[in-house]
């Protein structure tokens, strides 16, 4: 089975994630159940906007479409900025708007059998906001979401430090993060056992 976290960070490497952080605590809980996981730094990459799987030009988006398509289970782990997700989640999302529309040789949209959570930081209010943006796109392009997929880190309204300088709330972010691996683990090996049956015309 595998996993992949697409990091939606306004950092570029090599600077230190918050985001980063608090998913690798889930990414070693799902590789504990025999996952391999990978992890792919959104930023880094020049992906083109737009809804298309290709942009043309150099869109680098092409090579994350092919591991989306390979994984069972999809992360998408964000930061929370003025209340939202990242711009680079947004972007991220718009650019899986396109696997809607595509399918298998049987007619089957390609996310459909696929698992996905979210994985939040921001040192201020919002988390629940990001998850249900997120989740919302997720199950619209074809995701199954299962029971409490996510986990977050947050020191509530107002400016405050981050997740890599502040242990506060980690103890909670972890636990929560253990259960999301087990659930998102549970269902995709559940969804794996049966073809998902091709949409009624």
């Amino acid at each position: 089975m595998r996993a992949l976290i697409l990091n939606c960070t306004l950092k570029p490497s090599p600077e230190p994630s918050n985001t980063d952080a608090l998913a690798s605590h889930v990414a070693d809980a799902l590789a504990e159940r025999g996952v391999e996981v990978g992890t792919v730094r959104a930023v880094d990459l020049d992906i083109r906007p737009g809804v298309k799987t290709d942009m043309g030009g150099g869109d680098q988006w092409p090579a994350v479409h092919e591991r989306l398509i390979a994984a069972d289970i999809l992360i998408v782990a964000s930061p929370t900025w003025v209340g939202r997700p990242s711009s680079v989640a947004q972007r991220v999302l718009e650019r899986m708007d396109a696997m809607i529309s595509e399918a298998d040789d049987d007619g089957v949209p390609v996310a459909f059998g696929k698992v996905a959570g979210v994985v939040v930081t921001g040192n201020e209010d919002g988390a629940h906001h990001v998850i249900s943006e997120i989740c919302g796109g997720l199950v619209d392009i074809g995701y199954t979401i299962p029971a409490q997929a996510w986990t977050y880190w947050h020191l509530g309204p107002g400016p405050g430090p981050d997740y890599l300088d502040e242990e506060k709330g980690h103890d909670w972010a972890h636990t929560t993060g253990r259960t999301m691996a087990a659930n998102l683990h549970h269902v995709a090996s559940a969804l794996a056992t049966r073809a998902w049956p091709a949409p009624a015309q």
